[in-house]
């Protein structure tokens, strides 16, 4: 680590200071972040709304350390044995509010440190003090001292800046004598290893957790309008039509968006679009690319389904989007999956059982990530995943990295998808009787798993990857396309609006 690159870590986490201290507005904090080099890609912490968490598991029989071998199976046996060289280490991750880690905190108490002896300080904090610590950790590390952190949570547009500051996977998985049975490294989704977990084909950390956009529909709307479900744009567009006129007048829209003026969920939405009629944010030469056909397109598209929306779309995260269609206000969508689990909730949803989970419709035109610039991916199905990683200055890296494979295993990963995470990572999550059980209209749901899955492997859809992009994505894009939305510019004038602010931030 370079002078330069020590003192803007130091100034993130002094910015990340004055906003816990309400200081700083959360959007002056994302742009100083991001003109120093550390992005953010997580939805939740953009917009300033998580989606909706399962609450935490009941609580089941703990493991017992006293439990005799013979009543254990390999992986337990595992931890009692090789863990216990570690009894008494204390392993510290920091991490944002996810789902996977509100239930595994809980398996963790139960299970792993009765089995090893591993204390384990998992912390929850808003995911600037994640980046906060991370900086300083790292920058403490760096000159020669330990750090405070063994296993760090990384949102996936910081792998660039922190390549060099975990031990990389294949370097762990080499620790035969800390191999966990049947970890199976090759079971993780490829494509989420390349885009949450790898820097440039350098593999850093191991997927965590994985929202990403399916299309959700009410199955007996289209099957009272007698109406397919689409696998087209153009069908789409039909189908949101063909309800808006038929239900509007009960309260039924076609459609929901997550339109909020300034806010990340409406860079989200207005991305599916583009990507979806060949656009993009950035050529292959890495220089902004906005207007263009693609753009245009995908615009005029998004705002033809506005008119099937209802009004109050313009004040609407996902959080108020997932509300209005769970309370019956529309017919079909395209967002977060991990929104569809609600809808079978009937603490939560006056639709139970009549969601249906469902691929997008193929895209009119789509371009490639080779043409594309910082590692965009276009593609319909947008995501935003995050990894945990080792860090090369931990305390307890062994204590640690038995952790960390318990925690990302089959049977944990499985289990906390079985209890709502809803963000399967492995394939054998897919295919675990445990997880299949949910296969049913019932709270936790995993009905839409397999949609899911092909999401992952054949549409996703990733944004770019530069420092700035953070603050550009909500200070740029989602201002503007407010005033496109809200009908205060048009949308030519929009792309040439953000083309020439992404210019100026980029001195491009």
């Amino acid at each position: 680590m370079n002078e330069h690159d020590r003192r803007q870590r130091l100034y993130v986490a002094k910015m990340a200071e004055k906003l816990r201290l309400d200081k700083i507005s959360r959007r002056d904090f994302v742009r100083a972040a991001g003109m120093a080099g550390f992005g953010f890609s997580s939805a939740s912490f953009l917009s300033g709304c998580a989606p909706a968490r399962p609450a935490a598991p009941a609580a089941g029989a703990p493991v017992s350390a006293s439990t005799g071998s013979g009543s254990l199976n390999a992986q337990q046996q595992f931890l009692k044995e090789v863990g216990s060289r570690f009894k008494g280490a204390k392993v510290k991750i920091v991490s944002e509010n996810t789902a996977p880690g509100l239930i595994i905190t809980k398996l963790m108490k139960e299970e792993f440190t009765p089995l090893t002896g591993i204390e384990v300080d998992w912390e929850i904090v808003p995911l600037d003090q994640v980046l906060a610590r991370t900086v300083q950790d790292t920058v403490s590390g760096a000159s020669g001292g330990k750090g405070q952190s063994d296993v760090y949570y990384w949102d996936q547009a910081w792998l660039g800046r922190f390549v060099n500051d975990s031990i990389g996977t294949d370097e762990l998985l080499a620790k035969k004598d800390l191999a966990y049975p049947d970890y199976n490294f090759g079971d993780f989704l490829p494509q989420l290893v390349d885009v949450t977990a790898s820097y440039r084909g350098k593999k850093i950390g191991v997927p965590f957790d994985i929202p990403i956009f399916i299309m959700m529909y009410r199955k007996d709307i289209l099957a009272e309008l007698k109406l397919p479900v689409p696998t087209t744009m153009t069908g789409y567009m039909q189908t949101v039509r063909a309800i808006h006129e038929a239900k509007s007048g009960q309260g039924i829209m076609g459609t929901v968006g997550e339109w909020k003026s300034g806010h990340y969920s409406l860079q989200c939405d207005a991305t599916a679009w583009i990507w979806s009629h060949g656009g993009q944010h950035f050529s292959s030469a890495n220089k902004p690319n906005y207007v263009t056909d693609g753009n245009r397109d995908g615009l005029q598209y998004m705002m033809e389904l506005g008119k099937y929306m209802d009004p109050a779309v313009t004040g609407w995260d996902w959080g108020g989007q997932g509300d209005a269609f769970a309370q019956g206000k529309a017919g079909v969508f395209i967002s977060w999956g991990e929104l569809f689990p609600s809808f079978d909730d009937p603490t939560k949803s006056k639709v139970v059982g009549l969601v249906e989970p469902a691929d997008c419709p193929k895209e009119d035109a789509l371009l490639t990530k080779a043409q594309s610039g910082f590692d965009e991916t276009p593609g319909i199905s947008h995501q935003g995943g995050s990894c945990l990683a080792l860090s090369r200055y931990a305390p307890n890296p062994d204590a640690a990295w038995l952790f960390m494979q318990w925690a990302t295993s089959a049977d944990i990963t499985a289990r906390a998808n079985a209890q709502g995470s809803s963000t399967p990572v492995r394939a054998s999550n897919y295919t675990d009787p445990r997880v299949t059980a949910n296969n049913r209209v019932v709270r936790g749901t995993t009905r839409h798993f397999a949609v899911t899955r092909r999401a992952i492997e054949t549409r996703m859809g990733t944004e770019p990857h530069l420092p700035q992009w953070a603050m550009l994505s909500v200070d740029v894009n989602a201002v503007e396309y407010g005033k496109m939305t809200t009908r205060q510019q048009s949308i030519d004038a929009t792309l040439k609006a953000i083309q020439e602010k992404t210019e100026k931030v980029l001195g491009s």
